[in-house]
């Protein structure tokens, strides 16, 4: 599958922004202790960490999602606001609600999670929303109205799924795919859903309903199955001392979006949103924690990973940041 991302088309990002109010490297308390984190931060979560992701690599990012305005979520908006390359425009601020809040207690393997969130009726795609190159949505049995009018449009649309609690993995969500082009989920979820006990097995029978399947596999990289052309690629992953692997399916998934347009073989785009995502475990928080072009050149040079990495060089030396003119003393 030949993606190919409308030269300065934005990606679109929809759906809840948290609060993540993350401590790492503690557990659980018992009840009636105290423990004591060895970090703390306040990010932005959900949605936000693949809309972040995929702006600070340079790619224009348009964010569909509410807030409330209470403190939280005014501080996040903020934050988002601040991001180069990202579009908040098109958020809303709602009086009375509160923003959606998640505790993490979080290590390099294990993570808990304290959620309060107030239902809220979904932000409806723009009218004027001007054409977009890709967006990700969460499959489920029944997908909004505008995936399909979006898709109409050229849109590529790329899907991810949650874990299943209930532990049913119903087949009719797979039924959504047929309005999909490209569907990233990890390796649990894949094999889950397709009943296989391999994520290679779990690749080639999603490829049976979508164009192109990426399983992620964490520490053991990923595979794609390009049911076009029948190609199959595995990488390995960037092994790096993890701190807090929240958000890093998310940074994979938006970086591979976010490279759409390059052209790249396959296994360079799973290489290279490999890299994003090892990066971003590496450091607290999904959104806070994505790349910038220069952030993955200095990783390459510190882990010195395996294989050909002249891509990235040559990618990221395109994509940095402009530096401003130094003024002549006529003009200062």
């Amino acid at each position: 599958m030949q993606l190919q991302r409308s030269e300065g088309a934005p990606l679109l990002f929809a759906g809840d922004v948290f609060c993540d109010v993350v401590f790492s490297g503690v557990a659980v308390p018992e009840a009636g202790t105290e423990v004591f984190a060895d970090a703390f931060t306040v990010t932005p979560g959900g949605v936000a960490n693949r809309a972040v992701a995929s702006a600070r690599l340079g790619v224009p990012t348009i964010l569909l999602a509410q807030f409330g305005d209470d403190v939280l979520g005014m501080h996040i908006r903020s934050l988002l606001a601040d991001e180069p390359n990202l579009d908040v425009s098109r958020t809303r601020v709602v009086p009375g609600h509160q923003s959606p809040v998640t505790v993490s207690l979080t290590g390099a393997h294990d993570r808990s999670f304290i959620t309060y969130e107030e239902k809220i009726d979904d932000l409806g795609l723009p009218a004027d929303l001007a054409p977009v190159a890709a967006t990700h949505i969460g499959v489920s049995a029944t997908l909004p109205d505008w995936v399909r009018t979006l898709r109409a449009a050229g849109t590529t649309i790329v899907g991810g799924v949650g874990w299943d609690s209930s532990g049913e993995w119903h087949s009719d969500v797979l039924d959504s795919l047929c309005d999909v082009d490209v569907f990233v989920p990890n390796d649990l979820e894949a094999m889950n859903y397709t009943r296989t006990d391999d994520p290679v097995a779990a690749a080639r029978a999603l490829g049976e309903r979508v164009e192109l399947a990426v399983v992620t596999r964490g520490s053991r990289g990923a595979v794609a199955f390009d049911s076009g052309t029948g190609e199959l690629t595995e990488v390995p992953a960037v092994l790096v001392p993890a701190v807090d692997p929240t958000g890093a399916g998310d940074v994979f998934v938006a970086t591979f979006m976010a490279v759409l347009e390059t052209g790249w073989p396959m296994e360079e785009r799973l290489r290279f949103a490999g890299l994003c995502a090892s990066l971003s475990v590496m450091s607290l928080g999904g959104a806070a924690s994505a790349p910038r072009p220069d952030d993955l050149l200095r990783h390459i040079d510190e882990f010195s990973p395996e294989g050909d990495w002249s891509f990235v060089d040559d990618w990221a030396t395109s994509h940095a940041p402009a530096v401003p003119a130094t003024p002549t003393p006529e003009e200062i």
